[in-house]
């Protein structure tokens, strides 16, 4: 298990990358400019982070969180461009780009519409780095037709709903760090996740590696982050159970 920080361009991010294994890097379209891209590469750098790509709609006033209607060969276009955007100044730094992972709305609008997602994997297959993003089946399949690593997530600082599957930002309740830490150990050790209709449901990593999603522009950023390091820890030497 690792963890990965989204919207790695708010927050404490220097307190914030010494707690993380990956780091998501908004491109610009939703946040984050040039300068703030390559001040984010030279701090993750120096504190051993891998980096990925976070791609996002073009929305800086909505965050990438709010629904727009995109071309799918504009959203292929905008896919080449933003990861390149921030390949060339990995590139420059001397350190790989490990993954690529949709923002936001791009995310969900990906599970709505399959021409969309095969426009941003037709994209990202260009850079032959895996894919990151919440545990779907459609999302898997489309990988592999083009030769790409899917590597699932799992999120503790929003919701899922009864159906397992993940609830917008928007419309989660707040996590607290303790629900955080809890259940990160619940997933890695019991395979259960929470539901936002009270109770569990099964997620399906079955004791196999996945990577951890926390959110860097809440408020509780950084606790959310200390508890999370604490949970994966302690999961890390501690034997699965089914």
């Amino acid at each position: 298990m690792d963890i990965s920080i989204d919207n790695i361009t708010q927050g404490p991010d220097e307190e914030l990358m010494k707690y993380i294994d990956v780091a998501n890097i908004a491109c610009g379209f939703h946040a984050g400019d040039p300068s703030l891209m390559l001040k984010t590469v030279r701090l993750a750098k120096a504190n051993n982070v891998k980096m990925g790509a976070h791609p996002g709609l073009q929305d800086l006033f909505g965050f990438g969180r709010r629904r727009i209607e995109v071309d799918p060969e504009d959203m292929y276009a905008s896919i080449l461009y933003q990861v390149g955007a921030l390949k060339a100044f990995l590139d420059a730094e001397g350190v790989p780009l490990n993954h690529i992972k949709p923002h936001g709305e791009l995310f969900f609008y990906m599970q709505r519409d399959a021409v969309i997602m095969d426009a941003v994997l037709r994209a990202a297959a260009h850079y032959k780095v895996p894919v990151y993003a919440c545990k779907n089946q459609m999302q898997k399949e489309m990988c592999a037709k083009y030769g790409l690593p899917f590597q699932e997530e799992l999120y503790v600082d929003i919701d899922y709903d009864l159906q397992g599957k993940l609830v917008p930002v928007a419309k989660s309740k707040k996590a607290t760090p303790d629900m955080i830490y809890q259940r990160i150990l619940e997933c890695a050790l019991k395979d259960e996740r929470d539901h936002n209709e009270g109770g569990v449901f099964r997620i399906g990593f079955d004791g196999q590696p996945f990577s951890i999603c926390i959110h860097s522009d809440m408020p509780s950023a950084l606790e959310n982050v200390r508890m999370a390091r604490k949970a994966v820890d302690e999961a890390n030497v501690k034997p699965f159970s089914k």
